[in-house]
């Protein structure tokens, strides 16, 4: 008991709206439905949680958190209530979760797959329930990157045997089915691979909605795997597995504005892929976060996190792999109007590219940054410079029409946003008929994909399409985007929502 309240919990009660009576009366029916028919849970007991600071033994914790996930339709974890789990190693300084490090990162290694299980079961729940929440706040880039920081930089060591069933791990689930860890093989580590190529491509084609929740099941299976003693060499890849599926199961629920839990997934795939020995793959899926800074609108964030992927990735990155960490890089320096250093970056992201022979060959989560990816991330930086510098509208152009000309099939999403990219930048440099013909392009496949980002990105077009709104074309087209855009308020706007 530290005396203080618990500001994490209070937050999270007050959203709530329950009485502290009817918290303990709720805690006391879960807990006896999960098995626990002796706990007793009275309002005195709820006061000290919130007011005193007082942590509540197991399984109190783990009832909390499915209770509030229920309650606010978003995935609350042991860490978000503010309580510090059994069995962590070392001491959390502060217990309520302070802001520069909301999540007690970087978290012990016997907790990564527990974490993982948790989060993904609740995000599941959520799912099979139909709730729709909001209220969870992104963390700053400077807080992750700086309790991240020592972690990454060390050399990661994968246990060497995996978590005993008696611990925590394997506590009584809660909000999630139970899944019975057993020993798996090399074939089945195969298999998940070849799932995770297919999603990788589902989602490149069609966006994130219509797969997400499938990965996120199959990254909670994953997680109870991971909590298996394999050999050394297949937990290695079970780990390489689980950090793909984290960083797709990230990527979809950013591209569906599910940006806080987006978040977590990116976090939880980086912890996974140090995990399996791959700093590289950990310092990528830092650079997911990175690049969802950027979109919406925190491009200091970003440059924080990037510094930290760059840095942190190790010296066995490839120079691919460092091209496309630049590319982010540079389009969160022309989101600041940073020209002279948007165009170094790119510089140096150009000479990395072509140095890397293709001798050695890239790891699966970098087959998809190609030629034409490149050209389209230095489209995406040219066009974001140009609200700044105009100048660049011209270079933009260029580089989106290299892209759609180097784009392979089943690229839906990528092709969308370099058409939108090569319009907006038409607008910019004042060519509205070309900017018609772009937009139009775009238009007629959006609604094949559940992205929500092309949304966005047509919004920041539609603002464009206001000085020329007595153009009759651009007004036909102003009309057609708006029948195209979703009802309500844009997702980036609305970047706290989950």
């Amino acid at each position: 008991m530290t005396g203080e309240p618990n500001t994490r919990l209070c937050d999270l009660f007050r959203l709530a709206g329950w009485s502290k009576g009817e918290l303990a009366r709720l805690v006391n029916r879960q807990a006896a439905a999960m098995g626990h028919p002796q706990l007793a849970t009275d309002t005195s007991r709820v006061r000290r949680w919130i007011d005193m600071g007082e942590t509540p033994r197991d399984p109190v914790p783990r009832v909390l958190a499915a209770l509030f996930t229920e309650r606010l339709g978003r995935v609350v974890t042991i860490e978000d209530l503010g309580f510090v789990r059994s069995g962590r190693a070392g001491k959390r300084k502060d217990a309520q979760g302070s802001d520069t490090n909301p999540d007690g990162l970087p978290w012990a290694p016997e907790r990564t797959a527990a974490v993982l299980t948790e989060f993904t079961g609740m995000d599941l729940m959520l799912n099979r329930r139909g709730l729709v929440g909001a209220g969870a706040a992104l963390a700053a880039g400077s807080a992750l990157s700086s309790a991240m920081h020592d972690w990454l930089h060390t050399d990661p060591a994968l246990a060497k045997n995996a978590p005993h069933f008696e611990n925590a791990l394997h506590a009584d689930s809660v909000g999630f089915d139970r899944y019975e860890a057993a020993p798996i093989g090399s074939q089945e580590i195969e298999a998940l691979e070849r799932s995770v190529e297919v999603f990788r491509a589902w989602d490149a084609a069609r966006g994130g909605g219509l797969q997400r929740k499938a990965v996120v099941g199959q990254l909670n299976e994953v997680g109870g795997m991971l909590a298996y003693r394999h050999p050394d060499h297949l937990q290695r890849r079970l780990w390489g597995v689980a950090a793909n599926l984290a960083v797709l199961a990230g990527w979809m629920s950013h591209d569906v504005g599910l940006e806080p839990t987006a978040q977590k997934y990116f976090v939880i795939a980086a912890h996974a892929a140090r995990e399996g020995g791959d700093r590289p793959r950990a310092g990528e899926a830092l650079s997911r976060a990175a690049r969802q800074m950027v979109h919406l609108g925190r491009p200091d964030d970003a440059l924080d996190l990037m510094k930290l992927a760059k840095t942190g990735s190790g010296e066995q990155t490839l120079p691919r792999t460092r091209a496309m960490l630049h590319t982010i890089e540079a389009w969160a320096q022309a989101s600041m109007g940073r020209g002279q250093a948007m165009r170094r970056t790119l510089g140096e992201a150009e000479d990395l590219f072509v140095s890397d022979k293709g001798d050695v060959p890239p790891p699966s989560w970098m087959q998809m940054f190609d030629e034409a990816d490149l050209h389209g991330m230095e489209a995406l930086a040219y066009r974001t410079l140009a609200e700044h510098d105009p100048s660049a509208a011209n270079i933009a152009q260029n580089h989106a029409r290299q892209a759609l000309q180097l784009r392979e099939g089943g690229r839906q999403r990528s092709k969308i946003f370099d058409y939108i990219s090569l319009a907006s930048a038409c607008f910019i440099a004042d060519d509205p008929e070309q900017a018609d013909r772009y937009a139009r392009l775009a238009l007629i496949s959006i609604g094949e994909t559940s992205s929500h980002r092309t949304w966005d990105r047509l919004r920041e077009m539609y603002r464009l399409t206001g000085q020329y709104s007595g153009y009759a074309r651009i007004e036909d087209l102003r009309q057609e985007i708006q029948q195209a855009l979703p009802t309500g308020p844009s997702k980036k706007a609305r970047s706290t929502d989950i």
